[in-house]
Parts: structure tokens; C-alpha cells; sequence
């Protein structure tokens, strides 16, 4: 067998194969969706340390000066990495007294 031959079985092959493939997924059913029910993040309100936040913002090179800026900022500090005052607060004299900057 030449490999022109060969080549010609080895092409209608594979036309062939297409055609059953593309016949099969033309004769198949739609799927519905699948829904999963609790994925979706209700939010009840707007949340008003966000608002504060995008105040402060705005607020350009006042904003570090302001008291409920500084306030906003810690409570956003606390959410985010939870409260972790007490061994900062603890740490704080150590360094204080070895000498150690942070």
C-alpha cells in the first residue's frame, strides 16, 4: 500500500468522524441551567462606613486631619484584618524599649 492510499483512508476517516459527531450533538437535547440558589449577595441597605470612606476620599490632603477620616480608616483596618489591638498594642513597648523602629 502507497502512502497516497494511505493518506486518501486516513482523510475519509476522518470526514467521516466528523459527520458522526456533528449528527450526534445536533440530535441532543438543551441542558437547562443549572441554579444555585444562595450564591447571590443580598445587600439591604448601603453600608455606611463605605459611604464615610469615599467621603474621606474625597477629601484630598484634609482627609488624614479629619477625626471621623481617622476613625473610618480604623474601622475599615478592623474588618478587614480583625481586631488585632491587643498584640499591637502588647508589641508596641517592646520595640519601644529595645530600641526597634517599625
Amino acid at each position: 500500500m502507497d502512502g497516497k492510499t494511505l493518506a486518501r483512508i486516513g482523510a475519509i476517516a476522518f470526514v467521516t468522524l466528523a459527520i458522526v459527531t456533528s449528527a450526534i450533538e445536533m440530535n441532543r437535547k438543551e441542558e437547562a441551567p443549572e441554579v444555585f440558589a444562595g450564591t447571590a449577595k443580598v445587600q439591604t441597605g448601603p453600608d455606611p462606613l463605605a459611604a464615610e470612606l469615599g467621603r474621606c476620599s474625597g477629601l484630598g490632603e484634609a482627609g488624614p486631619r479629619d477625626p471621623s477620616c481617622l476613625e473610618a480608616w480604623a474601622a475599615n483596618r478592623r474588618r478587614f484584618l480583625g481586631d488585632d489591638t491587643t498584640t499591637a498594642q502588647s508589641s508596641a513597648p517592646q520595640a519601644a524599649a529595645t530600641g526597634e523602629a517599625r
